[in-house]
């Protein structure tokens, strides 16, 4: 592996675990509605355990209402048990076809709690950029071992993986600051 291929491999991983921090800061829950919120919600259709996106189609009715409809007759009364038998702490109501599901109003506990779940994941996803900059600097140094680079691109090409790793922690900080930001907005 050359040390151009360490280089775009570290900085891909890096950005995947950006991705999937910021997949895991959507089901954390603000005052507003998400419709991303329901995405870990499983329902059981037929047998098979699904996500209500594939059961339903999912909605905003407004800035803390979701709407949930489903796509059978027959699955409203599973899927708003569903929800009400998640950990999110929601409570939703039919009205015909359609499942509301209101967003209660945060408590000044529950929204410090969570940014300490927010603070938490954004430590999770350094901790993974710095393995993957630990890793790319093992390669590197396995790479002058076997004579396929100088010791000369070896300091050149850490300094690079550095400054891309001191860019990612940068862009998670940020994430952190928005997503705390949103939790404590009232």
């Amino acid at each position: 592996m050359t040390i151009a291929d360490i280089k775009n491999t570290v900085e891909g991983k890096m950005d995947q675990s950006i991705e999937a921090f910021k997949h895991n800061l959507t089901k954390i829950r603000t005052g507003r509605a998400n419709p991303a919120l329901l995405d870990s919600v499983h329902v059981d259709y037929y047998g098979a355990m699904l996500p209500i996106s594939q059961v339903a189609n999912v909605s905003l009715l407004d800035a803390r209402t979701i709407s949930v409809q489903p796509w059978e007759k027959g699955m409203g009364a599973k899927i708003e048990k569903a929800i009400r038998d998640s950990d999110l702490g929601l409570n939703p109501s039919s009205m015909g076809d359609l499942i509301r599901v209101p967003m209660p109003a945060m408590s000044e506990e529950r929204r410090k709690e969570l940014t300490k779940v927010v603070r938490n994941e954004g430590e999770g996803a350094k901790i993974a950029v710095r393995n993957l900059r630990r890793d790319a600097n093992e390669a590197i140094k396995k790479a002058v071992k076997d004579k396929l680079a100088s010791e000369d691109e070896q300091k050149r090409c850490e300094t690079d993986i550095q400054k891309v790793t001191d860019r990612h922690i940068i862009v998670i900080d940020q994430l952190v600051a928005a997503k705390e930001q949103e939790i404590m907005a009232v």
